[in-house]
């Protein structure tokens, strides 16, 4: 019995090593970011096999009532790859977006749809979570600022509880471009230009509803900032972010998250982070980026770090607070998972 006894405990302490070192195993990468806002780096998160579903620019991801993960790439052989949060590989479609490279998701009444850019082709795209094509918007001729299609390089979008669409021409003349959910210009604004109110790089949009009234919040990637304006394009502040190209703004919660495609300015190559902003605007953490210093109210320059990114494009918060990130011109790697410790 006494034998008996022994060999079971010994089978039971060894189930429990097997799994506590298991568990270890999967949390053993490096920890990056500042405050309580940290996370711990897994460069292998996706397990797509790079020679069936290869990836050229991993441009933007979004995550789906599911809980899928949705990436957007200008790999025309899979635009859309859609993982789990574990990082396996459900399905793949689409190989009409050479240009591909806005993603945004919208619930419609309960179902939901997803907005794609394309660069290439200067168009929208709205479609189905698996690939029908719903409704296409070109240049706004009637809008009177543009000449010809090639003028019109829409980078983001983002979408209004009433269906009404803002598509960022951040790669063009820089507008702002209003339009009903079926498709009808109704108004612009910024464009190219030095004062304030104008843009340069506007990359990304995003509605911002922190702290009630809804406001848009516009990408200065030049300008290394966000401009917030009102929904009919009225400037109303400057979130000044010294030292960061900011790619789109994202909000999940009460903070603000944007990859940071080069630093200082877009001449550097690969020095990349990934920043967080508090809902009062205020810089809280950086993932492969300096701390954040603020002295006598003002942020001082930040910078990359820690070589983790080379020229990141976009971040993905999932529903448990985790991050994925997408990059840009990186050697056709997968996005990244931080999970939050």
């Amino acid at each position: 019995m006494e034998r008996k006894e022994f060999i079971k405990r010994t089978v039971v302490l060894s189930a429990g090593l097997i799994i506590t070192k298991n568990l270890f195993a999967k949390n053993d990468g490096p920890v990056y970011g500042h405050g309580n806002m940290r996370y711990r780096l897994d460069k292998d998160w996706s397990k797509a096999d790079s020679q069936k579903n290869p990836v050229n620019d991993c441009h933007e991801m979004v995550q789906d009532s599911k809980g899928r993960i949705l990436l957007l790439t200008n790999e025309t052989k899979n635009n859309i790859l859609i993982y789990n949060k574990s990082g396996k590989l459900l399905t793949t479609w689409g190989h009409d977006f050479p240009g591909a490279h806005g993603l945004t998701l919208f619930n419609e009444n309960g179902s939901e749809f997803l907005f794609i850019t394309d660069t290439v082709k200067h168009q929208v795209y709205k479609t189905t979570l698996d690939g029908k094509l719903l409704m296409t918007i070109d240049v706004p001729m009637e809008a009177g600022v543009y000449k010809k299609a090639e003028e019109f390089i829409p980078t983001e979008t983002t979408i209004d509880t009433n269906g009404d669409i803002y598509i960022a021409d951040g790669y063009g003349a820089q507008y702002i471009t209003h339009y009903d959910k079926d498709g009808k210009l109704k108004g612009f604004f910024g464009g190219k230009g030095e004062g304030d109110e104008h843009l340069d790089n506007a990359h990304g949009i995003v509605i911002d509803r922190r702290k009630g009234a809804p406001t848009l919040i516009v990408t200065d990637r030049t300008r290394n900032c966000f401009k917030r304006f009102s929904m009919d394009g009225k400037l109303q502040e400057i979130i000044k972010l010294p030292g960061a190209c900011v790619c789109r703004p994202v909000i999940k919660g009460n903070h603000l998250y944007a990859a940071v495609l080069r630093s200082p300015d877009l001449g550097k190559e690969n020095s990349g982070f990934t920043t967080i902003l508090d809902k009062n605007n205020k810089v809280v953490s950086n993932l492969g980026g300096t701390e954040p210093v603020y002295i006598d109210g003002v942020l001082q320059p930040m910078a990359q770090a820690e070589k983790i990114f080379l020229n990141p494009h976009d971040v993905c918060v999932d529903n448990d607070e985790n991050l994925y990130v997408a990059q840009w011109a990186s050697g056709k790697v997968y996005p990244y998972k931080f999970t939050r410790v």
